[in-house]
């Protein structure tokens, strides 16, 4: 499908949801004159700002495209609320009207609520996303797990999306929170960026600083193939982060070893064949000393082959928890654990809720978390 008919779509698209949201809430609130031209005003340019939003980055040469990203992006988290409130309005209209009616009453008091609703759950949205990500701590049991890796930790990192609207004073926030846990080693699970190396290498700079004694690791995600995974994986090792493409390396205490597994994204293989995730590739090979098998694996869904692979312990990203209500209804559609700790038969798997964003700067119901995961004896 040619790119113009694309943005048509989306535009069009956009066009109509937001005519909706007006002729299901104008109508019961009755503004007139300069009013009733400034709400359709409102609306007119929201509904051209989201897929501009959307398409910001076809108008890097112009130098104001991370501005538009920032209004477009505003303005999809404040239309999504809108849309919902608006269609969960009219449900609750229509199961009134059939048990005796509602009345004039509640029909205006509810086309009132609808966009103050949505404006509070942006604003709350927008400083949840912003602010700096909260520490969850973890304790996993390993069966087995000997003395010497008691308390071993991991501090996860993941999806953090830096582009147009996450920049790199963001990111020296999370690096220095994440030095301080001072853990035994650092994972990045993928979607770090959203955009070239060329656009963005000033804002993944911080990554250098990453400090911990068995080392920093990365696996890509579904958005670094967007974003031209290649010239990332080498970008990434030259600030010093070990990439793990279907391969580990093994961190000893006391001679007992951890095996620290990465796979490519699950779905790797659509743009480079040679990067089809294998998590039996993985952990091939592991030497005899290894008492706990950890994987990092971008999706949830890694999690059947990883299980059956043999890994004890899976850590993943992808879902953001549903980032903010009801994209995490949808989320359980395509992978099988939204957030938190889950197994996967004897595997562990824990999915982050993220620790930045994408899209709309808005979390809600789903914060993003800074991980500290500690192997404990089961």
């Amino acid at each position: 499908m040619p790119p113009s008919r694309v943005i048509f779509m989306v535009v069009a698209l956009s066009a109509l949801l937001h005519l909706y949201v007006g002729m299901r809430l104008l109508p019961a609130v009755e503004p007139e004159g300069v009013w009733l031209a400034a709400v359709y005003g409102l609306l007119a340019v929201s509904a051209l700002l989201v897929p501009a939003g959307l398409l910001a980055s076809g108008f890097r040469r112009l130098g104001w495209s991370d501005q538009l990203s920032w209004a477009g992006m505003l303005a999809m988290g404040m239309f999504s609320s809108l849309l919902v409130l608006t269609v969960l309005r009219d449900v609750t209209l229509l199961i009134l009207a059939l048990i005796g009616g509602a009345g004039e009453t509640f029909d205006r008091g509810s086309a009132i609520a609808v966009p103050l609703l949505a404006l509070a759950a942006t604003l709350a949205g927008f400083f949840n996303a912003r602010r700096l990500a909260r520490v969850v701590e973890v304790d996993v049991p390993i069966p087995g797990l000997p003395k010497s890796l008691h308390g071993y930790s991991i501090a996860q990192i993941s999806d953090v999306h830096i582009g147009p609207t996450i920049k790199r004073s963001y990111l020296e926030a999370i690096v220095a929170r994440v030095n301080g846990l001072k853990p035994d080693a650092i994972a990045i699970t993928g979607d770090l960026v959203d955009g070239s190396v060329q656009r963005l290498a000033a804002h993944t700079a911080p990554l250098a600083s990453l400090s911990a004694p068995d080392g920093a690791f990365f696996v890509t995600g579904n958005h670094e193939y967007y974003s031209g995974a290649s010239e990332w994986i080498a970008e990434l090792r030259r600030l010093g982060l070990t990439v793990l493409i279907n391969e580990h390396v093994v961190r000893e205490r006391g001679g007992d070893g951890v095996m620290i597994a990465g796979v490519t994204d699950y779905t790797a293989h659509h743009f480079d064949p040679s990067h089809r995730s294998d998590p039996r590739a993985a952990a091939a090979h592991a030497p005899s000393n290894v008492k706990a098998r950890l994987l990092l694996a971008h999706q949830p869904r890694s999690a059947e082959a990883a299980a059956a692979a043999g890994f004890d312990l899976q850590l993943s990203g992808h879902t953001h928890g549903g980032q903010f209500y009801p994209w995490n209804l949808f989320v359980p559609l395509q992978q099988p654990f939204t957030a938190g700790l889950n197994q996967a038969g004897a595997m562990w798997v824990y999915t982050s809720r993220g620790t930045g964003y994408w899209g709309p700067p808005k979390r809600f119901g789903a914060p993003s978390e800074i991980t500290l995961l500690r192997l404990v004896a089961a």
